[in-house]
């Protein structure tokens, strides 16, 4: 029996509570029809409650405004989205970064990040500071506008790690999934990011690219889409890239509704909940990860953000309360998403975790 499509998005709220997990988890079943809740899982492999190793990699989501409009963004950002981090709340970011050494990298994802107003300055206090630099470019922002034809020369100037998106090495399946005329940009603006060295042998200038599934299924062998990419990019467009990021789709926001609408969801979820492997569920993302929302809120990661689940009760609930102790020490809110982090290899931003 499949869950009720009309509940599906509340059940993704109801679960928020640590102490209210443990206490279903502990005296509660499932209902026929339901799958296991997640929580299940980590107490069966002794990792309830699941807490953080050490955080190193602060995300920031700068805002939800985007060149594109991808079928499957767990962000829902748009063109017409409106949500933009202001610089001041970019200076609260850098205010915590000065006091936690131990945040060595800088993840900077959107929408499109580089459409905020104050991107540039803020990668240039970013490298002042010192820290890597990860912005996530769609690739076809480089091309949107002349003002952002720059970008590959930027990204070099600040040493910035450049992760850009390519669902797949053709036109077909690529536009099918984030819009008409994207491989062609896409592909054009590799090229330029190739010109001035990244993803080039010998090179410090890393480009890596990432692989999604267009449809309700899991990602192959990072391994082995690695190799095909590389040698269908490299003889069809001469173009070179670093390391190939798998990653799993979540059912959350656009991808869970086209799950809804194609009927999917049900098989899509058995097919995590089966894949569950307690080695990637030990390295989750959200470990050694922190995700600042564009309103400076704090979220065990950028998918909870996407929910509005914000950092456990208790712990610093926005980037001018920042402590690191304090967050380093709290409990990770846990929901039915979070499968598909522990599928098969593991799904994080920077690919399989096993």
């Amino acid at each position: 029996m499949p869950i009720p499509v009309k509940s599906l998005k509340a059940q993704q709220h109801q679960f928020a509570n640590p102490a209210f997990q443990l206490e279903v988890l502990q005296h509660a079943g499932t209902e026929e029809g339901d799958f296991p809740l997640f929580g299940t899982k980590l107490l069966e492999h002794e990792l309830y409650p699941l807490r953080p190793t050490g955080t190193t990699i602060l995300q920031v989501n700068v805002g939800k405004m985007c060149n594109q409009t991808c079928r499957h963004c767990h962000v829902d950002a748009g063109p017409d989205r409106k949500e933009i981090m202001p610089r001041a709340t970019m200076q609260l970011c850098l205010d915590a970064l000065a006091k936690s050494s131990q945040l060595t990298t800088v993840d900077l994802t959107g929408g499109a990040p580089e459409m905020n107003p104050d991107f540039r300055w803020f990668v240039e206090q970013l490298s002042v500071m010192g820290r890597q630099v990860i912005v996530r470019c769609n690739l076809t922002i480089i091309l949107a506008n002349p003002k952002y034809h720059d970008l590959p020369e930027f990204f070099k100037e600040h040493r910035v790690q450049v992760v850009s998106s390519l669902p797949y090495f053709s036109a077909s399946r690529t536009d099918a999934q984030r819009g008409d005329g994207v491989f062609e940009k896409s592909i054009k603006a590799l090229q330029m990011l190739n010109k001035v060295g990244y993803g080039q042998e010998g090179s410090e200038l890393e480009l890596n690219l990432v692989y999604n599934p267009s449809g309700a299924f899991l990602p192959a062998s990072q391994k082995s889409l690695e190799a095909e990419f590389k040698r269908r990019l490299r003889s069809a467009y001469d173009i070179e890239f670093n390391s190939l990021f798998c990653i799993t789709n979540l059912p959350v926001s656009r991808y869970l509704d086209y799950l809804i609408e194609s009927g999917n969801y049900s098989s899509y979820m058995e097919k995590l909940v089966t894949a569950f492997n307690p080695v990637a569920a030990a390295n989750v993302m959200c470990r050694n990860t922190v995700s600042v929302g564009w309103d400076g809120a704090l979220y065990d990661c950028d998918f909870n953000q996407m929910l509005e689940l914000k950092v456990q009760s208790g712990a610093p609930q926005h980037i001018r309360d920042f402590n690191l102790t304090q967050l380093d020490g709290r409990q990770i809110v846990l929901n039915q998403h979070c499968y598909g982090c522990t599928a098969g290899a593991g799904s994080s931003c920077g690919g399989s975790t096993v």
